[in-house]
């Protein structure tokens, strides 16, 4: 799952973009509102942290716009603002939560689980496909109840896979779930991805099915 990181303090930035990176998420960082702006329209994400008092366009105004298109991406505002009335603000423009600054690691982190559980697991904290199970609160995929290793490029794969039931995805909408925007996307090496994911799937009722021309379809033999 990608994650969209825009804040304009350095260190700040940079430890929360590490922080999630090793929770296993690909982070975006940027840090001013008018890029923000661009990449919210540009590209997929499954979540945007936003703080407010961003240079060239504040917070308020890349959420306003971002609603104005019609995008339901999940929002987490950073404010170090304490007045309700901001806050109000935020929400009547579409914030799904907010995290005064300072803050613990650990509590973002927790905040952007809840987030992601609700709008890409429709609450719940596991999703099924067959004998494959992922777990969204420790992030780990299981096989026929065993854990399942994977490396953190097949992880973000199968994460995107397993989040669109009965959904084919291109090769383009899985890089881009894969590769940030300080990387090269490949769609070649999507399919080795998915070719090692096949053979760690070998001997369940999960497979990748291959539609040519179109993508892959993450689904249950028999289902």
């Amino acid at each position: 799952m990608r994650i969209l990181l825009v804040e304009d303090h350095p260190q700040l930035a940079a430890s929360v973009s590490q922080a999630l990176k090793s929770a296993g998420w690909t982070v975006d960082v940027l840090h001013d509102g008018v890029t923000a702006d661009l990449a919210l329209s540009t590209e997929e994400y499954a979540l945007a942290i936003l703080d407010i008092g961003l240079p060239r366009m504040d917070g308020f105004e890349v959420l306003a716009r971002l609603r104005g298109r019609g995008k339901t991406l999940p929002v987490l505002m950073l404010t170090a603002r304490s007045e309700v009335k901001d806050r109000v603000h935020g929400l009547n423009l579409g914030a799904d939560d907010y995290l005064a600054k300072p803050f613990e690691l650990s509590e973002l982190e927790a905040r952007v689980k809840a987030l992601l559980r609700r709008s890409v697991l429709g609450g719940e904290q596991q999703q099924r496909c067959g004998d494959l199970v992922y777990d969204l609160g420790t992030r780990r995929f299981s096989l026929l109840d065993k854990s399942l290793s994977l490396t953190s490029r097949e992880q973000a794969v199968l994460e995107a896979m397993i989040a669109r039931p009965g959904r084919v995805m291109s090769k383009e909408q899985l890089a881009a779930q894969v590769f940030g925007l300080d990387e090269e996307a490949s769609a070649e090496a999507i399919e080795i991805y998915v070719h090692r994911l096949r053979k760690k799937l070998e001997g369940s009722s999960v497979r990748i099915v291959t539609f040519r021309g179109l993508g892959y379809l993450l689904e249950a033999v028999g289902g």
